[in-house]
């Protein structure tokens, strides 16, 4: 089942067949364990929508949960992040890191900070180097159980990453500075391990980049990281958690503004974000 966020509320699509629900507070919509069986129970009883039809533009799906993120899962971004920070002497942390049995976890984004699918996500205008990082992004309950999946655009900053490891909050968090969407995929069991990621960036409507991988290159089990995650943290209304990403630009590759980030994950669906200053 896909939940998308809309003006109306949310639209629930089960088998190719559309529902509209109003939600008059997503937090506590979200929030549940067992999400997909009660959403299964809802729709029984609600009536098809006759439009069967998504808006243009959806709205983020989420209420004011905090995006949080998850860095050195690939062995592609372990590569990258080395390469990038090697001058600063930073270069081995992250190799560390890869192999270490505490993964690196890190705040990303607010709701504020977030933008959907359509939305335009920004590059700072003090970076010169700036990728997009497509990412499978958890939706986890307050009790740290894992009820959904989404994409993330988690937009990086590598040329101030890779001035030192430490300017990494900068680096991630500012705004405009995460996607998320199209819609939340809650489905009965754990979302395969042969999922695709794709990404493809578009510069004057022409494809300058493409690449994909498959979820199950990822180091890290989905739930070693929330247990990390919740260890010392609550989160009242749940959380989303980016689960990092194997696939980089090449070195000599920076956003600009107008670009078209297009992430597209399997059974999800495709993010499309917009570049803006």
């Amino acid at each position: 089942m896909q939940i998308y966020k809309t003006s109306e509320g949310a639209i629930l699509k089960q088998d190719d067949t559309f529902y509209l629900k109003k939600v008059d507070d997503w937090d506590t919509f979200l929030n549940r364990k067992n999400l997909y069986q009660d959403l299964l129970t809802e729709v029984r009883t609600m009536e098809p929508d006759s439009s069967e039809r998504l808006p243009n533009r959806l709205e983020t799906p989420m209420g004011t949960q905090e995006i949080w993120a998850s860095g050195v899962t690939y062995m592609r971004s372990r590569e990258a992040r080395m390469e990038e920070s090697k001058k600063a002497g930073g270069g081995s942390f992250y190799d560390r890191v890869y192999d270490a049995d505490r993964p690196e976890l890190f705040f990303k984004a607010t709701a504020q900070r977030t933008v959907g699918h359509g939305g335009t996500v920004r590059i700072r205008k003090d970076s010169g180097w700036d990728v997009p990082e497509p990412e499978l992004t958890l939706f986890i309950s307050s009790e740290g159980s894992i009820e959904g999946y989404t994409i993330g655009n988690d937009m990086s900053s590598r040329s101030i990453e890779g001035e030192n490891p430490l300017y990494l909050p900068q680096a991630k968090t500012y705004e405009g500075c995460a996607g998320l969407g199209p819609c939340i995929y809650v489905p009965g069991k754990p979302i395969s391990p042969d999922t695709r990621i794709q990404l493809e960036i578009l510069r004057d409507g022409k494809a300058i980049f493409s690449d994909s991988i498959a979820i199950s290159q990822m180091k890290r089990k989905h739930n070693e990281l929330v247990e990390f995650l919740f260890r010392e943290c609550k989160f009242p209304n749940g959380c989303f958690l980016m689960t990092g990403t194997g696939i980089i630009p090449p070195d000599d590759f920076t956003l600009k503004v107008g670009d078209e980030v297009r992430i597209t994950i399997d059974h999800i669906g495709t993010l499309v974000n917009v570049v803006g200053s």
